[in-house]
């Protein structure tokens, strides 16, 4: 029986240009780093890739969260304590004061239509919200983010951050530890997200999709846009809650 739904953000609720949002945080984090640092700028973005790799590596083994493997890959590369009170308010200062202003330009970030109306479609379903975005960033970045989509902190049940996650998508462990948070099993959640290959879990444990991407993926329960989701939601969980009961 579907209990929950879960919102992928970039690309399904919001659209942007994800990488160029990725290249103006890391160019922006680094000059303050290294103006803290005496370093180059240049010299941080390869640190940032790799540590950005290192949260989604396949065949992790540890059990820290994504914050804190980046700090550790961060640091081995930099010398640089990212964990250090004095930086991380620094850095915590860039994200809640300048990032939010990331939205125009090279990020080109809009709502997607019909963003909200899925969101209360759920809500109005008498399921829970949580909004699983690939947890690679802190809540501050998700909250900007959820600002340009139109959408706020209080629109859902639950937010993945890379403080409160151990694992990236597609990692069964990633939507297990999220089921968990909002009191769900995983396979009570219906995931929504435009990602054929993240927002299907792997190795499969249950959890459905429905896809808002481009082409028609075999895995999915439904296709179709965000903007026809809230419509087509009652009667997708009705259908889902119906082979489960026949099962």
């Amino acid at each position: 029986m579907i209990r929950a739904v879960l919102f992928d953000l970039d690309d399904t609720l919001l659209s942007l240009n994800l990488a160029g949002f990725i290249a103006r945080y890391v160019a922006g984090a680094s000059r303050l780093l290294a103006s803290a640092a005496r370093v180059s700028a240049v010299s941080l973005g390869v640190p940032y890739a790799r540590s950005f790799l290192a949260l989604e590596r396949a065949g992790r083994t540890d059990a820290v969260t994504n914050e804190k493997l980046f700090n550790q890959t961060f640091y081995e590369a930099t010398g640089i304590p990212l964990s250090d009170p004095v930086i991380r308010d620094l850095i915590d200062c860039y994200e809640r004061e300048v990032v939010p202003g990331f939205s125009d330009g090279i990020v080109r970030a809009r709502p997607q239509r019909g963003n909200r109306e899925a969101v209360e479609a759920t809500w109005s379903a008498g399921l829970v919200c949580g909004l699983a975005t690939n947890p690679t960033f802190s809540l501050a970045c998700d909250r900007a983010r959820m600002g340009w989509a139109g959408l706020y902190e209080e629109d859902f049940a639950a937010i993945s951050t890379f403080s409160n996650s151990t694992r990236c998508k597609p990692c069964a462990r990633y939507y297990q530890e999220f089921a968990d948070r909002l009191g769900v099993r995983v396979e009570e959640c219906l995931m929504v997200g435009n990602d054929a290959t993240r927002d299907f879990a792997r190795p499969d444990c249950g959890l459905r999709t429905a896809y808002v991407g481009h082409g028609r993926p075999g895995r999915a329960v439904w296709h179709g846009t965000i903007c026809e989701l809230a419509g087509a939601l009652p009667d997708l969980v009705a259908r889902l809650n119906e082979r489960d009961a026949r099962r």
